[in-house]
């Protein structure tokens, strides 16, 4: 006999989980150095609007399919399927999403590590203890391990503590803390020198570099920030109380989503010239803007370091900006799994988080001790899973919400908490939209990312 499902208790509890999930380390850097590399204000208008017009349509067949069927990406696929091969593929796919998002919390944990470590690091310069903050800051297997092995705890403790005093508890913390800080830290950034050039570089539009690749990577970004594909949202859809209206929901988690990854670039870019102005390289030798992991530990504490006792403090408020965004994240893709686990296995919480949480911790091992035999293994997982992974999930549950679901009951789904749905324009275009032009676009700037078209 499986446990008991939890459930949101707030509308609140629902949208900070579920913006918690999307808000994580490729919001906080990955859109404003995309951003910034693709024409500034052109890429964030282009983004802001496929956000609505891709993303958006995704989020809402996800949410849908996990409120109807209030199980786990497997059963509910299995759920609404018509026949013995619509069930069959839902199964795959369903176990396919719990294998992705393994994978991505498997590297993401690493990653996440990496910012805990940055931030005990000035706690450590404070106390004078310089062969600590060598270790702290170096990048050792053991090193590695100790702080996958610390965030890896923590996201198995909220998890372990249910969906409303574990989940809906943290994220109502998290995320306040979380845009507090990053205001703040804005609020700082932009007073220092340098900080106007990077706030025109993202906000002065390049049209002249308005070109397809730029459409295709912003609809990559706005599809992926809201962590669409591998079941987050629809596991978090089926936590949902009926009496809620999915598509308001829906479109508030993208707005709020949308809405912390553009303020996160007033952060970001500004910081990156205050760095240059304080002669740290901030172009790699081809001329591009230094993104990802070479941004936030090469790049940022180089510039926390010029700023001499104050930047000690602002090193702090932004590594502990970046943990959190990091947990909010990492809780919504150990769910996957656990979820899996309870309602499939009939295991209950707290056994199925520590199994699932140990099984994604020994993925994260063999990376670091590069069991892979690759010359990057974190990179290699990546890319199977956000690059592979991601996108093909994410056609089949459009597939799925637009093909094989049987219109009444879709109808019927949505008209709880939203009895008049019938009549708005959100009923007349989205059925067909997401049944036809969201495949249509997700296959397109996948086939363009693989070098599959022109």
């Amino acid at each position: 006999m499986s446990a008991p499902r939890g459930q949101f208790s707030s509308n609140i509890g629902f949208l900070m989980a579920a913006a918690g999930s999307a808000v994580g380390l490729g919001n906080i850097w990955g859109f404003p150095t995309k951003a910034a590399g693709n024409g500034g204000a052109a890429f964030v208008v282009v983004y802001l609007i496929l956000a609505f017009l891709l993303a958006y349509p995704a989020l809402m067949a996800e949410l849908t399919i996990g409120r109807h069927a209030r199980r786990n990406m497997v059963q509910a696929l299995r759920g609404i399927a018509t026949g013995p091969i619509s069930r069959f593929v839902g199964t795959v796919a369903g176990l396919g999403g719990i294998l992705v998002a393994s994978l991505i919390l498997s590297f993401y944990a690493i990653v996440a590590g990496w910012m805990v470590a940055y931030l005990v690091e000035p706690f450590a310069s404070l106390v004078g203890a310089s062969h600590i903050t060598d270790w702290l800051t170096g990048d050792s297997p053991a090193r590695n391990l100790t702080f996958t092995a610390i965030f890896s705890g923590f996201t198995m403790l909220i998890i372990a503590s249910g969906v409303e005093k574990g989940i809906e508890r943290w994220s109502t913390v998290l995320m306040p803390a979380l845009i507090i800080l990053l205001l703040l830290l804005i609020a700082y950034v932009l007073t220092q020198d340098g900080a106007m050039k990077g706030l025109e570089v993202y906000l002065m539009p390049d049209f002249s570099q308005f070109t397809p690749e730029l459409m295709i990577s912003a609809m990559g970004q706005a599809f992926f920030s809201l962590s669409l594909g591998v079941g987050t949202m629809l596991i978090y859809g089926s936590y949902l109380s009926q009496q809620e209206s999915l598509p308001r929901l829906g479109a508030m988690v993208t707005l709020i989503d949308v809405g912390i990854a553009f303020t996160a670039g007033l952060l970001i870019l500004p910081a990156m010239y205050v760095a240059q102005e304080a002669g740290t390289q901030i172009f790699s030798a081809s001329g591009e803007l230094i993104a990802g992991p070479g941004l936030i530990l090469q790049v940022l504490p180089a510039l926390f370091d010029s700023m001499g006792t104050a930047g000690m403090f602002v090193a702090i408020a932004f590594f502990a900006l970046m943990v959190i965004a990091s947990l909010t994240s990492s809780i919504s893709m150990l769910e996957v799994p656990v979820a899996f686990s309870i309602e499939n296995l009939g295991m209950k919480r707290k056994p199925a988080t520590l199994l699932m949480g140990l099984i994604i911790f020994a993925l994260s091992n063999m990376i670091i001790f590069n069991v892979y035999n690759s010359d990057d293994p974190l990179t290699m997982i990546a890319r199977v899973s956000t690059e592979y992974g991601q996108p093909l999930l994410g056609v089949v549950l459009c597939v799925f919400a637009g093909w094989i679901w049987r219109r009444d009951q879709l109808l019927t789904e949505l008209q709880k908490g939203h009895e008049d749905i019938e009549r708005t324009l959100f009923w007349k275009i989205w059925p067909w939209y997401v049944r036809i032009v969201c495949p249509l676009l997700i296959l397109a700037a996948f086939a363009v990312s693989q070098g599959l078209v022109g």
